[in-house]
């Protein structure tokens, strides 16, 4: 195969193909990045209202003053992770390249860290609020993002290449 071929079918100059897991593990992470980005927007503009930060706020014995200004922060960082999960999205085109491996790797990993990061106040005010689906979003979003991250860590250890691609 010339390298510009190789180039096309989703190698690089250095000689890497698509390996069998490379189609599987773009389309997961693909689907994954798009539920992501919807469970994302759910969670920063339906299910964290200045209601449920409030009484969040009251849960956890903190002053509840500074909702708004903590709202504004709080989806400025959820905009972030929403482009950030949406970028994921091209990994349906199929095409393995380093830089969307590696951005999907820091996007994800500090999405997983909202599981401990979120404290269990949030869970209690958005499930007195909205019942159980209030912490779907939330748990669907950061527990996933951690599966994604072992599962490209993984591939990377197995395959020593970004996207299970082979030589």
């Amino acid at each position: 195969m010339t390298v510009a071929a190789n180039v096309e079918h989703g190698g690089t100059s250095r000689g890497l193909v698509p390996g069998r897991p490379t189609g599987p593990l773009m389309i997961f992470v693909g689907l994954a990045s798009a539920v992501f980005t919807v469970g994302t927007a759910l969670h920063a503009f339906v299910i964290v209202t200045p209601e449920t930060l409030e009484r969040m706020m009251v849960l956890a014995g903190a002053d509840p003053g500074g909702v708004d200004g903590f709202l504004s922060i709080f989806r400025a960082v959820g905009v972030a992770y929403i482009i950030g999960n949406a970028v994921g999205v091209w990994a349906l085109r199929r095409r393995p390249s380093m830089w969307l491996f590696w951005v999907v790797i820091g996007v994800n990993a500090t999405q997983a860290a909202g599981l401990l990061m979120v404290p269990p106040e949030m869970f209690t005010a958005a499930r007195e609020r909205f019942g159980s689906v209030g912490v779907l979003p939330s748990l669907v979003t950061d527990g996933g993002a951690a599966v994604v991250v072992i599962v490209l860590l993984g591939s990377l250890a197995a395959t020593r290449t970004v996207w299970g691609r082979v030589r």
